[in-house]
């Protein structure tokens, strides 16, 4: 990865690319530090580390800008989200599944409706934030103000800040290496792994005050953490190949087909989206306490029912480990179609070896899928709930969590490959001409 970075640098247009995507996350972090006016950081700061679970996960992204009330407090949430909706609503409404299917135009117009998607839920969570904040106190007016000018104020600046995110991510599409949504998000993750450092000396630091179990769970999450790293390259990169013969056929005096190929099914399918949508889900109730408490003596029925869901309790880890799973397979069946696929294959005479075309060409698919999906989505959960597990049994603060460690691996890895196909487009340049 170094040397394949390095050999990039050397490259004048890839060093230009490489300069503005540096440039983008420089500014990208600036508004993550920019405050939010008439609130009080130190309170919401205090709030997001109370409740944890899915606000804990959304500060995390947003590399602590949503603890810190900044300008970027929104993070790319709202456009993700977006985008997976409008990606679901393609399958359900004719409409746009014929847009998907126009080519560079329909593209054009799902990313419009996209933005326009990505500004209503970028202000409907800017409400519920400042309600929040409302709610615990955090909002402090300032003389002269009216209380609703303020309001105004603060959800705007969360909004612009949501709508400026997804301009930083255009232009490094654009201008750039790589993803640029998922740029900005290694970035934010990336800016918070000093908790990962502190959280670590603090624990050496209680280990050399006379707390010895600190001695070997210290190196014990260090190779843990190598283990899982190592574990989710081979993972993202692992797939399972179905053979396909392709029947030769004459036409005038040329014959064509004859060949053999495959049809790739990646083990991690779906990526991050499953833990996206489940921790969005298991946030709710924490999101929802935090709208009706009075307070930490507040020990009403509903409030103590809702206590059920946080963050460190089994029942959260249970539900976050069922709901990854049923997720996985939801994303799956959308993405993949059996049938559509084995119909492909018959109108390019194509086959499965021992498999006849048609209907058991596409029973056989779709069994290959169902269980190369549970693989992955056994692996992916699994890596979601070991910080929390962990963190449960040894008392410890898991700083940068699984989700996370996938999120920075696999951005870093689809980074990497875009830029050994860039140079070696440059490479082979005079032989293609």
């Amino acid at each position: 990865m170094i040397e394949t970075v390095k050999n990039a640098w050397k490259i004048a247009e890839i060093r230009n690319k490489l300069l503005y995507t540096l440039l983008i996350i420089f500014v990208y972090r600036i508004g993550s530090a920019v405050p939010v006016p008439f609130l009080d950081y130190l309170v919401i700061q205090n709030w997001v580390e109370t409740a944890g679970g899915g606000l804990g996960f959304l500060n995390s992204l947003t590399g602590g800008a949503f603890g810190n009330a900044t300008l970027f407090a929104m993070g790319i949430s709202p456009y993700i989200t977006s985008s997976i909706v409008i990606q679901l609503l393609t399958v359900a409404i004719p409409a746009l599944e014929q847009m998907a299917k126009e080519g560079e135009e329909g593209r054009k117009k799902l990313t419009k409706i996209t933005r326009y998607t990505t500004l209503g839920l970028a202000l409907l969570q800017s409400v519920a934030y400042y309600l929040l904040n409302r709610n615990t106190y955090a909002v402090q007016y300032t003389d002269g103000f009216p209380g609703m000018f303020s309001a105004v104020v603060i959800i705007l600046t969360f909004t612009a800040g949501a709508m400026l995110i997804v301009w930083l991510g255009e232009s490094i599409d654009k201008r750039g290496i790589g993803n640029g949504i998922s740029i900005l998000l290694f970035a934010g993750i990336i800016s918070g792994g000093q908790n990962l450092i502190k959280s670590m000396w603090l624990y050496i630091q209680m280990a050399q005050a006379g707390d010895f179990q600190y001695y070997f769970l210290v190196p014990l999450m260090g190779v843990l953490f190598l283990f899982v790293i190592a574990m989710i390259v081979l993972m993202t990169n692992a797939e399972r190949r179905i053979p396909i013969q392709y029947a030769k056929r004459v036409v005038g005096r040329k014959m064509y087909g004859g060949q053999s190929s495959f049809i790739p099914v990646k083990v991690t399918m779906s990526g991050v989206l499953p833990i996206i949508f489940a921790s969005a889900l298991l946030s709710l109730p924490g999101m929802i306490k935090g709208f009706i408490t009075t307070g930490e003596n507040d020990t009403r029925t509903i409030i103590r029912i809702l206590g059920w869901f946080d963050y460190n309790t089994i029942l959260y880890a249970v539900l976050y480990f069922v709901l990854i799973i049923a997720f996985n397979y939801f994303y799956v069946a959308i993405q993949y179609n059996p049938v559509e696929m084995a119909n492909n294959l018959r109108k390019n005479s194509g086959a499965i070896p021992g498999i006849r075309p048609g209907r058991p060409t596409a029973e056989f698919i779709s069994k290959v899928i169902s269980k190369i999906t549970l693989v992955g989505a056994l692996f992916i959960a699994v890596v979601a709930i070991m910080p929390i597990l962990l963190g449960s049994v040894a008392k410890m603060n898991i700083a940068l969590g699984g989700t996370s460690i996938i999120i920075v691996v696999g951005v870093a890895l689809d980074t990497v490959r875009q830029l050994e196909s860039q140079m070696m487009m440059r490479h082979y340049k005079g032989f293609l001409e």
